[in-house]
């Protein structure tokens, strides 16, 4: 067993790069994907139903979709509209635009959840608009909703590995083509789960360290 563990090591060139695509298209995705879903739970939360309609149809069909399939569409079926993307873009803007619309919700929820007063307070000294939303609602919401986030975040990695059906080199790409040419299932898929746990320990060591600096802000 520690031989094919040696075998998957020899392969770290492959492996490592693997994961560095899965690293870059999940931060990638993760900080697109809550600037996309606070600029859409801005119109969730609008009393204009021509902006706040729409917006929950996208989100309602993002969230009832499985990721997959929406990769396959992506990278399959816009072709047919002529959008030809090749697998790296493919893959980020189906990460980024699907979770954009979780973000939103995450969102949405926390700031429903947001005491008044100091939006009350805000308008009354002037603000409005996006600036509202940025300089009053959006510090104590994205604090708030923390936890949530960083948990999205997690999933953003996890849907990473689906990328491997439309060919992108990302880390459950990589450790399948380790396997299919030495044939030690086992090591290959057991590192990949370690270096997708050691990234979601990452992001939950960045969720508890907004935490703290949330409890330091009460």
């Amino acid at each position: 067993m520690m031989r094919d563990f040696i075998t998957v090591w020899s392969e770290r060139d492959l492996l490592l790069s693997g994961l560095g695509n899965t690293v870059l298209l999940s931060v990638i995705a993760g900080v697109v994907a809550m600037f996309l879903g606070a600029v859409l739970s801005t119109l969730l939360m609008s009393p204009r139903p021509a902006l706040s309609l729409p917006a929950k149809g996208l989100v309602d069909l993002a969230r009832c979709m499985p990721f997959l399939l929406f990769a396959y569409i992506v990278y399959y079926g816009l072709p047919s509209f002529g959008l030809q993307l090749d697998a790296w873009s493919a893959g980020l803007f189906a990460l980024t635009t699907y979770h954009a619309a979780y973000m939103a919700e995450i969102l949405r929820a926390a700031w429903c959840a947001q005491p008044q007063a100091p939006i009350e307070s805000g308008i009354a000294f002037g603000y409005s608009g996006l600036g509202l939303f940025r300089r009053i609602v959006l510090p104590p919401l994205a604090l708030s909703s923390a936890p949530v986030l960083g948990n999205q975040l997690i999933q953003i990695i996890k849907d990473s590995a689906f990328l491997t059906i439309i060919t992108l080199p990302e880390l459950t790409h990589a450790v399948s083509s380790i396997q299919s040419r030495h044939f030690i299932p086992f090591a290959a898929f057991a590192t990949a789960v370690l270096l997708y746990w050691a990234l979601c320990l990452v992001v939950e060591a960045g969720v508890a360290a907004v935490g703290r600096l949330a409890e330091a802000r009460r």
